[in-house]
C-alpha cells in the first residue's frame, strides 16, 4: 500500500512544479520588451504512477498518481518562420541598398527640375540663340560664353559628386563585410557557450535567443543556410547544438566556388572564415573584382584563401550584392554598376557634346571674320570627359572669338543658330552616345534612372511588408502577450495556493493520526 506520507509527497511536488511555472512567467514579463527573446514556458509531466508493474507489486486494484513534476523549460519558437524571415531579410537588404543608392543619384541629378543640368543647357542653347539674333552685340556674347561654363562647371560637379557618392559606397561594402566577419564571431562565441553547456543536460534557451538574433541580423547583409551540429554528452534530446552558417544563393541552395566546394563561414568544429571584398583598376576607377573568404590567423593576418568567387558567383542577395552592384564591379573586363554606368554614360554625353559643338564651332567665324579651325570652345581629356570638360581660355578673355558668323560677316549669325540646333540634331554613328541627339541621349539616361528607382522603391517596400508579415506571425508564435502570460499567473497561483491547501489537508489528517488515535487508556 501507499505511504502514509504518499499525499504529502504529492503536495509538495505540486507546489514546486507551479512554483517553477511561475517563475518562468516571471521571466517572460520581465523580458516582455527584449528584442529577440522568445517566450518559454514549463513542461509538466506527471510522474510515475503507484505501484510500479513488477512481480512483487502490490495487489490493488490499479495504480494511484504520484503527482507533477517540472520537466524542462523550452523556448517556443517556429523554425519555419525563421526561415522565412531570414529568406525575406536578405531580400530586403538587397533591395533597400539599391534603392537608397538611387534615390541618392536622384537626388544629385535634380531632374527634372531649374537647377539640373538640363535647365543649365537650354539656357546655354537659348544665349546661343540670343547671339544668332544679335551678333555683334558683344554682352549676348559673353553671356553665351558664360553659359557655356556653367554647363562645363555642371559636368565637373555631377562627376565629382557621382564619384564621391561611388567611394561612399565602397565605404558602406567595407563596413558590411566587417559587420558580417564581427557577426559570424560573435555566433561562433555563443556557439562555444552552447556546447559547454548543452552536454550538461541544460537548455540555454536564451543563448539560443541570443544566437539567432545575431543569425537573423546576418541574414540581411547576405543569404545563408543555417545547419546544426550536435554538442555531444549527455545533451537534452531537444537541444539544438551548434549553429552551422554556409553562404546561399538567391534560391537558399548551399552556394559553391568554381570548384564546387561550399562556402562554410562557420562549419562544425565551430571554425570561422573572413569574408573580404576584393577591387582592382580599370581605366583609372576602382571597381570590385570579386570575393574572397579567407581564414585569419590570431593577429588577423591571412593565413589561407580558402574561396574565390567572382562578382557573377557571388549570387547571394543582401545588403553587400546590393551595394557591389550599385558601386561598380568587373564582369568579363567591362565595368558594370548603377554609378559605373551613370559615370560612363555622362562621359559618352560631355564627350559627344563637346566634340559636335567644337566641329560646328570651327567651321565659323569669329567677330573680326576670323576663322579658326585649331580653336576649340571646349576641351576635354577623353578619359574624363565630364570630370575635365571646360571652355578654352581663349574664349574665356576674348568673347569675340566666338564663331557665331557662317560667311565672315559680323552680321551674320547663322553659325550660332547652327551651334545652338545640336541639342536635337542626330549625330553619326562614331560618336559617343551613337545616332542620337545629345537632348535624347539625356533623356534617355533620367528616364533609365526613373524606372530602375522605381523598381528598386517598389521591390524595396514589397520585400519590407512581406519582412514585416513574417516578423508578426513569428511574434504571434515565439512574442510575449503580457495578457496570457497575465493569465497564466493567475493560473499558475491558483494552482499553488490548492498545493498548499491539500498540504495542509493532509497535516491535518497526520496530526490526527499521531496525535488523536490510540489514546484510549492513557
Amino acid at each position: 500500500m501507499a505511504s502514509t506520507f504518499h499525499g504529502l509527497e504529492i503536495a509538495r511536488r505540486a507546489l514546486f512544479t507551479q512554483q517553477s511555472a511561475l517563475k518562468t512567467t516571471n521571466h517572460n514579463i520581465a523580458n516582455a520588451n527584449t528584442e529577440g527573446y522568445s517566450r518559454q514556458r514549463v513542461e509538466f509531466s506527471q510522474t510515475s504512477p503507484f505501484p510500479s508493474p513488477g512481480r512483487n507489486r502490490p495487489e490493488i486494484p490499479g495504480q494511484m498518481g504520484t503527482g507533477v513534476e517540472a520537466g524542462q523549460v523550452e523556448r517556443v519558437r517556429d523554425e519555419f518562420l525563421d526561415y522565412q524571415y531570414r529568406m525575406e531579410n536578405n531580400k530586403s537588404g538587397y533591395w533597400s541598398s539599391r534603392a537608397d543608392s538611387l534615390s541618392r543619384m536622384e537626388d544629385l541629378l535634380n531632374e527634372p527640375t531649374d537647377e539640373g543640368l538640363n535647365e543649365v543647357m537650354d539656357q546655354f542653347w537659348q544665349g546661343l540663340q540670343d547671339v544668332a539674333t544679335n551678333p555683334e552685340d558683344e554682352g549676348a556674347r559673353r553671356v553665351a560664353v558664360e553659359r557655356g561654363v556653367a554647363v562645363s562647371d555642371t559636368f565637373n560637379y555631377l562627376n565629382n559628386r557621382l564619384s564621391d557618392v561611388q567611394n561612399e559606397l565602397k565605404n558602406q561594402m567595407d563596413q558590411s563585410t566587417t559587420q558580417i566577419n564581427d557577426l559570424l564571431a560573435e555566433i561562433q562565441g555563443v556557439n562555444e557557450q552552447i556546447g559547454r553547456i548543452e552536454p550538461n543536460g541544460y537548455l540555454p534557451n536564451d543563448l539560443y535567443d541570443k544566437r539567432d538574433q545575431l543569425v537573423d541580423e546576418l541574414s540581411q547583409h547576405a543569404n545563408i543556410v543555417v545547419g546544426t551540429e550536435p554538442s555531444g554528452g549527455n545533451a537534452n534530446p531537444t537541444a539544438e547544438g551548434k549553429y552551422t552558417i554556409k553562404l546561399a544563393d538567391a534560391e537558399g541552395k548551399a552556394l559553391e566556388d568554381s570548384e564546387g566546394n561550399s562556402i562554410d563561414l562557420l562549419n562544425a568544429d565551430n571554425d570561422m572564415l573572413h569574408v573580404n571584398v576584393d577591387y582592382t583598376d580599370v581605366d583609372g576607377e576602382e571597381v570590385v573584382s570579386g570575393i574572397n573568404v579567407v581564414e585569419l590567423d590570431d593577429e588577423g593576418e591571412v593565413v589561407s584563401t580558402e574561396h574565390e568567387l567572382s562578382v557573377g558567383e557571388f549570387n547571394s542577395p543582401g545588403e553587400l550584392k546590393g551595394l557591389i552592384e550599385s558601386h561598380g564591379y568587373e564582369d568579363g573586363g567591362e565595368v558594370k554598376g548603377i554609378y559605373s554606368d551613370q559615370i560612363s554614360e555622362l562621359d559618352d554625353l560631355a564627350q559627344a557634346f563637346a566634340v559636335a559643338f567644337n566641329e560646328q564651332h570651327q567651321q565659323g567665324y569669329d567677330l573680326d571674320g576670323q576663322q579658326n579651325p585649331d580653336l576649340e570652345f571646349f576641351t576635354f581629356n577623353a578619359d574624363n570627359a565630364a570630370g575635365s570638360i571646360s571652355v578654352s581660355d581663349q574664349l574665356k578673355n576674348d568673347e569675340r572669338l566666338l564663331a557665331a558668323s557662317g560667311d565672315g560677316f559680323p552680321g551674320d549669325g547663322s553659325n550660332a543658330d547652327l551651334l545652338a540646333g545640336i541639342k536635337d540634331m542626330t549625330l553619326g554613328a562614331d560618336s559617343a552616345i551613337g545616332e542620337q541627339s545629345i537632348q535624347k541621349f539625356y533623356e534617355g539616361m533620367i528616364g533609365d534612372l526613373g524606372v530602375q528607382a522605381q523598381e528598386a522603391n517598389r521591390m524595396a517596400e514589397n520585400s519590407d511588408v512581406l519582412k514585416q508579415s513574417v516578423e508578426e506571425n513569428r511574434e504571434s508564435v515565439s512574442g510575449v502577450s503580457l495578457d496570457e502570460e497575465m493569465a497564466n499567473m493567475i493560473q499558475f497561483q491558483h494552482a499553488y495556493n490548492a498545493a498548499a491547501r491539500s498540504l495542509t489537508t493532509v497535516d491535518e489528517m497526520l496530526d490526527r493520526v499521531i496525535n488523536q488515535m490510540g489514546i484510549v487508556g492513557r
